[in-house]
């Protein structure tokens, strides 16, 4: 009878591992042969050449800096927004428009981010131009930090977000009533049960930062990061790949502190045996306070993106400001550019069920208690993995391993790689909504003779309904704005 009942989690199990195997690690498997291997010969002369290369230590030194201090700015601001939310009394309607305006940077690829500042903050940017003098130099350190902090600041508010509407605020009712003073109240109730997420959210941001190249692209100025030194050595003016891919092995080093790390804090997770619906205590100092900074914090992300929306209608930005339709005209009338668009849309629609299936499958493995739990670290492993990976390293390594099969220049290849590449989020948040969930569920219904999988659909399902939601939309927005993985491919 166990046998019969495990029958769902081994075929879930096998078949992730299999396509992990054959579209993670085959590929990576490609790029870590690359840079050991020459004319058939095993070699270590690439790495050799990384330490006595001029500045990749520094360029190794800036990234790990610059990444640590934008994974913690964006953890704190996204903390601001998810409390209001979940821990104040504002009006729900305006919780949505804070929900909303937060995750608004995923609309966009990382590549427009440092463009949008330029245009909003630079000297001739319209936020300057409006105040009538530069209130930050966007090129370096700061612009660095600043785009960072707006690309990642939607996963990390996902994240925290998910994780708190699963916190069960009676207790906060019961630290009251023992006393405890706010402060205390604040720690036990709040930040205690959020220790693993704020880990994950910091290590997630540091990761994003620390691979992308879209950001630097526009904004590093003379800033060495080990992100333009991979670009240049994979599509610069002399491609090696070899080298290339030395430093992306080199570049996965933080993945195994990211392991090694969450795996630890992993033992401080809380689950809770329901989630208590329950009136907050009303403070209107604190609502205002929360509502005052997720303001701003808005604003200034507006200030950045308003001028995208501005440029299309403008004859040419910013010297000749004239109202025109032409772009736009130009644009609906290329039906080139619709027949893309209608391709990205296909791609990203199934590439977003495909993956919220994937995650959510793993994520009952890896977080809900039973005879295949001891797995979970499995899907753990690989969620840090393609969290680690930049996307265009993966997609170098698709091109590499994939070359010359049926999966080249085909739907399948761009699905199956964008399912890979943003595996990581979507399977930290359902994770951590499963993971607040009552841990007795499935003992409960399978001593009334119910099935692992009508668990799953009748109960387990309609609770983070909403959760699996978000990740379908992180799944779907991400893959229409993606670039650095699919333009190998």
């Amino acid at each position: 009878m166990n046998k019969q009942k495990t029958t769902p989690q081994k075929i879930i199990l096998a078949f992730t591992m299999i396509l992990f195997s054959v579209f993670l690690l085959f590929p990576m498997f490609s790029i870590v042969k690359a840079s050991v291997f020459d004319d058939g010969a095993v070699t270590f002369k690439f790495y050799s050449d990384l330490i006595t290369e001029n500045g990749i230590g520094t360029a190794f030194k800036n990234s790990v800096l610059i990444s640590s201090a934008s994974g913690l700015l964006t953890t704190l601001l996204a903390f601001i927004p998810a409390y209001a939310i979940n821990y104040t009394n504002i009006n729900k309607k305006v919780k949505k428009v804070f929900a909303t305006f937060i995750t608004l940077p995923m609309l966009l690829p990382t590549i427009t981010y440092g463009f949008a500042l330029m245009y909003s903050y630079g000297n001739a940017g319209l936020v300057t131009r409006i105040l009538g003098f530069r209130i930050v130099d966007i090129y370096g350190v700061t612009g660095l930090i600043i785009g960072y902090v707006i690309y990642t600041l939607p996963i990390s508010f996902m994240l925290l977000n998910n994780s708190m509407s699963y916190i069960d605020k009676k207790f906060v009712i019961v630290s009251r009533l023992l006393g405890d003073g706010t402060i205390k109240t604040f720690y036990v109730t709040v930040l205690r049960p959020l220790v693993s997420t704020l880990a994950i959210s910091f290590i997630q941001s540091f990761t994003l930062s620390f691979t992308d190249y879209g950001i630097p692209a526009a904004l590093a100025g003379n800033v060495e990061l080990i992100s333009t030194k991979l670009y240049n050595a994979m599509l610069g003016s002399l491609p090696n790949f070899n080298s290339g891919s030395a430093i992306s092995v080199v570049m996965l080093i933080p993945s195994v502190v990211s392991i090694l790390l969450i795996g630890w804090l992993n033992k401080y997770n809380i689950r809770y045996n329901k989630i208590s619906k329950i009136e907050l205590k009303k403070n209107k100092i604190r609502d205002v306070v929360f509502a005052s900074l997720t303001s701003v914090l808005i604003l200034i992300i507006i200030s950045v993106f308003a001028v995208i929306f501005m440029v299309p209608f403008t004859t040419q930005w910013p010297y000749y400001m004239r109202f025109t339709w032409d772009f736009i005209i130009k644009v609906f009338s290329d039906s080139l550019l619709m027949s893309v668009y209608r391709n990205s849309l296909l791609v990203s629609g199934f590439s977003a069920l495909a993956g919220t299936l994937i995650v959510y499958g793993t994520a009952l493995i890896s977080a809900r208690k039973g005879s295949f739990q001891k797995w979970g670290k499995l899907p753990d492993t690989v969620s840090l993995i393609t969290n680690t990976i930049p996307g265009m390293v993966l997609g170098v390594a698709y091109m590499m391993a994939f070359k010359g099969t049926a999966l080249q220049n085909t739907f399948p290849i761009l699905i199956l790689c964008n399912v890979v590449h943003l595996y990581s989020s979507p399977y930290l948040m359902v994770k951590g909504s499963l993971e607040k969930l009552n841990a007795s569920w499935e003992i409960t219904a399978r001593l009334m003779g119910d099935s692992w999988m009508n668990t799953v659909l009748r109960i387990i399902t309609p609770n983070v309904w909403s959760t699996l939601l978000e990740a379908f939309s992180y799944f779907f927005v991400n893959s229409m704005v993606t670039v650095s993985a699919i333009i190998f491919l």
